[in-house]
């Protein structure tokens, strides 16, 4: 494996003009995004020039900061070309934060212009919005202290969100090995895309490339089964849908699909896949279930798109990775954390990832076990939870699983169907976990709490409040 496309250099090279050259170069009349109707590159050309405009009427300029607080949406994704067309750092925000922690961002960050909505939040299981964004000036903000382009938090699902920055050369290098892999969307096909372009799967995989790839993006009107297969089923070229495991559990519990010959696969990354996902999507479907390894740190690490290599993964041309004590490290050329020093994240070019995995010395695959700080100690023998919760979630009672380590015992919340028998699972624990595995206690639930990317929560305090708030009518 060689060097990898580094995620590097806070001034990394990239064209000055990149935004136009990579991502809106194209014939005019050609489909590149579909929110509700088709837009074609001469309409997003101009819709990107008037917001440009509305953000230098701002205060915006070369090397200054934006954050953007928006949904899903036309408005998004002209405001953030705008941005970079300007030279800005822009830093994202998602949408369905509260206004406590959008100030509590704002005030970490400080950025000079602060873009929202005139609208109200669209309903929760709507897949985009339409919004007039509106950029105000933010007293106290700052212009950008590096070259970086993209600022984003992590998701925190297990702990404080970092602060993560990339390089337009980063993203462009990402967008180079999107193109190099096969089986990955591109010219002549379609996206329908389901996961938060505030994230780096659908920001990236999902709506930057398929800007430069050429690949026209749908975003569904509505995120439930239904409205994901209507997508998929409005237009005959050749689709790829593109999510996170939760939307793949959707799909592959759908009842009486309908016959999609335009479906190619879905992708899904984020977290681990659970065992028996695949071969269930593809049963119903027909088509693979490819997974992806990747960080908002770096992007696309490891892929499987066909669906043939599950748990493992081909690591992506260009990365370098090695296992040291069992933990995942990458090589990057210098962090990917602005102003923090932490040589447990970084050090001497080599990126932690604090993920578990195994590397096969002779085939080059990768397989990744969960993360690291999921080992804990029970009487002075180590637990894997991502074992006990992998362990948990292939019970055909089963949906979903999550175990935590809390107040010194292992505990499993379950998400479980109100028929399912609380006794044949509490069996099904026993035989197939050694005693000091089990967690000691079992909460069932009817669906698992979620972060806003849709991971599932690990937080030990939210998930008891979500078994101590009874279900809503």
């Amino acid at each position: 494996m060689t060097g990898f496309p580094s995620s590097s250099h806070p001034h990394a090279e990239a064209p000055q003009d990149w935004v136009e050259h990579v991502l809106l170069s194209g014939p005019e009349d050609e489909e590149c995004l579909h929110f509700g109707a088709p837009v074609d590159r001469r309409a997003l050309r101009g819709l990107v020039d008037g917001q440009a405009t509305q953000l230098a009427a701002a205060g915006l300029a070369a090397g200054g900061t934006v954050a953007l607080r928006l949904p899903p949406s036309l408005g998004f994704v002209t405001t953030l070309l705008a941005g970079w067309r300007l030279g800005a750092q822009v830093v994202l925000l998602d949408h369905r934060l509260t206004d406590h922690e959008i100030g509590l961002a704002v005030e970490r960050l400080r950025p000079q212009v602060l873009v929202g909505s005139r609208h109200r939040p669209s309903a929760a299981l709507r897949g985009w919005a339409e919004v007039e964004p509106v950029a105000e000036p933010v007293a106290g903000g700052r212009p950008a202290g590096t070259g970086h382009a993209l600022v984003q938090l992590s998701s925190g699902s297990t702990g404080p969100s970092k602060v993560i920055a990339r390089t337009a050369g980063d993203l462009i290098r990402e967008l180079d090995c999107y193109a190099s892999l096969a089986g990955f969307p591109r010219a002549g096909e379609r996206v329908v895309l389901l996961s938060s372009v505030v994230h780096v799967l659908g920001l990236v995989g999902g709506l930057l490339n398929s800007l430069h790839a050429r690949a026209p993006l749908c975003v569904p009107e509505r995120m439930t089964a239904a409205g994901i297969l209507a997508a998929v089923a409005a237009d005959e070229r050749p689709t790829t849908v593109i999510g996170v495991p939760f939307h793949a559990e959707l799909l592959a519990a759908a009842s009486a699909p309908p016959r999609l010959p335009q479906l190619r696969r879905m992708i899904v990354a984020g977290e681990l896949v659970r065992p028996g996902l695949p071969a269930a999507f593809t049963a119903r479907y027909g088509v693979p279930l490819g997974t992806m390894y990747g960080m908002t740190e770096l992007g696309v690490i490891a892929t499987d798109l066909s669906g043939a290599l599950h748990p493992q993964a081909r690591p992506v041309p260009g990365v370098e990775l090695r296992e040291e004590g069992g933990e995942l490290h990458i090589r990057t050329a210098a962090s990917p954390y602005p102003g923090l020093l932490d040589p447990g994240r970084w050090s001497d070019g080599w990126l932690h990832t604090r993920d578990a995995g195994l590397l096969d010395a002779g085939t080059g695959l990768v397989t990744v076990l969960g993360r690291r700080d999921s080992q804990v100690s029970i009487g002075g023998l180590k637990v894997d939870l991502t074992e006990v919760e992998q362990t948990l979630a292939a019970l055909p009672e089963v949906r979903e699983a999550v175990v935590v380590f809390a107040g010194g015992a292992v505990e499993a919340f379950l998400a479980a169907d109100e028929a399912a028998d609380a006794d044949a699972i509490r069996d099904g624990v026993t035989r197939l976990l050694a005693s000091y595995k089990r967690p000691r206690r079992l909460s069932f639930l009817a669906a698992l709490p979620r972060t806003a990317t849709g991971k599932l929560l690990r937080d030990p305090a939210a998930l008891h409040a979500a078994v101590a708030t009874p279900p809503a009518p």
